[in-house]
């Protein structure tokens, strides 16, 4: 089998990859909504990987691996990486979750990610109706992550919450940074207690928190918060669109935090989080498979965590529809660290309409059933996505 063309289409705002091979079967993968530039960059490989047999994925991934780096460009890459998983599980006739190692768990976890509700404000009393309607959703959620500090609103709409100026920009992941207000801090907490008195300890309660923080005032919250017994706190130093790691800072916090600390989204590949690991800087880590460089490098890096006593609760909030059946395929293999991993929907609401291959429901009592179906369980219908693509794009079911 070998590769006869590489394609990437703008669905909705979703960049989406497919492989194409010589034996008619095709690999899709998709990358996070956020990043619609991606195109340019994953025809770039278009030329290198024509000719390849895409079936030994490791193979055809040492061509263009070095070609990335951290959070955005990775994605080109990783996306590509699941593309080819979707190929050889199809010619194998199996799921991906064999070729990966097998699954150990028949359901997978997952939090709410995705699924969001406008707020009212950012008061406490905003936290708790939202966290009540959360816990209403039909998905059964049993973690529940929500934003606050500088992964909200709060640091804009809370009046002197922190010594800066927020800053207003076109691009996700714009970072403000700056100490913490006194008032400011004691505001974060009220809203922490006011959603622990909605969730009790039948739900979990995980919190998004930055990043942003200076390592004091990241050190007096978790300190703070020790007695609510939440999840973990993400994200406070470092990461999102962050391009580095500051393990070193991260050490300090988590020896001094009797509260779980979490980060990873951003990193690529499995070199930037040994320091991470190995020295034990964290309690949980994020990688995002559409950022870490694919499946089998999240797998790495979860058995690696493992080793080291670390847990991993993988990012996904918008990697789709596509992305969430690879984040199935992949965590239904993870070891036993493996907590949930974020769940993402679709968005807009009619990518619903043009996957076949998912569960209905999605999710129940906060699982998903992991699919035996070969690749990665779904694919594309042709002429329902074809409705929401743009003229440049017509021709990518060619």
């Amino acid at each position: 089998m070998r590769i006869t063309d590489l394609k990437c289409a703008v669905i909705g705002q979703h960049p989406v990859v497919r492989i194409v091979t010589d034996e008619g079967i095709s690999g899709y993968a998709q990358a996070e909504f956020w990043k619609p530039y991606l195109k340019r960059h994953v025809l770039d490989f278009r030329d290198i990987l024509i000719g390849e047999d895409p079936t030994l994925v490791e193979r055809t991934m040492l061509k263009i691996r070095q070609r990335g780096s951290f959070k955005p460009a990775g994605a080109a890459v990783s996306t590509i990486e699941m593309a080819l998983w979707d190929i050889a599980g199809k010619a194998a006739g199996l799921p991906v979750h064999r070729l990966l190692g097998g699954k150990v768990r028949d359901r997978v976890r997952v939090y709410n990610g995705g699924v969001r509700f406008p707020m009212a404000g950012h008061g406490p009393e905003d936290y708790a109706e939202d966290t009540r309607r959360m816990l209403a959703s039909p998905e059964g959620f049993t973690i529940i992550k929500q934003p606050i500090a500088f992964h909200s609103d709060m640091k804009r709409k809370v009046p002197g919450f922190y010594y800066g100026e927020p800053r207003s920009s076109e691009l996700h992941g714009a970072l403000d940074r700056g100490p913490i207000t006194e008032r400011g801090l004691a505001h974060a907490i009220d809203c922490v207690a006011a959603m622990k008195e909605v969730t009790g300890d039948q739900v979990g309660l995980a919190l998004d928190c930055g990043p942003g923080w200076m390592l004091a005032d990241a050190q007096r919250f978790a300190r703070r918060v020790e007695g609510f017994n939440l999840m973990w706190l993400e994200d406070l130093l470092t990461g999102d669109y962050t391009p580095y790691v500051n393990a070193g800072v991260y050490r300090e916090l988590t020896r001094s935090s009797p509260t779980p600390i979490h980060t990873g989204e951003q990193i690529y590949l499995r070199q930037n989080f040994k320091e991470l690991i190995e020295t034990q800087a964290v309690h949980v880590i994020g990688p995002d498979p559409a950022d870490v460089g694919g499946l089998a490098e999240l797998k790495w890096i979860a058995e690696f965590a493992d080793l080291h006593g670390i847990t991993i609760a993988p990012h996904g909030t918008a990697n789709g529809l596509l992305g969430l059946a690879a984040l199935v395929q992949v965590c239904a293999t993870l070891p036993f660290n493996f907590i949930a991993f974020e769940y993402p929907v679709a968005t807009p609401d009619w990518w619903a309409d043009i996957v076949e291959g998912l569960p209905d429901p999605i999710v129940r009592d906060g699982m998903i059933t992991v699919s035996d179906r070969p690749g990665m369980g779904v694919d594309l219908i042709p002429e329902r996505a074809l409705e929401h693509m743009g003229e440049g794009d017509r021709a990518f079911f060619d």
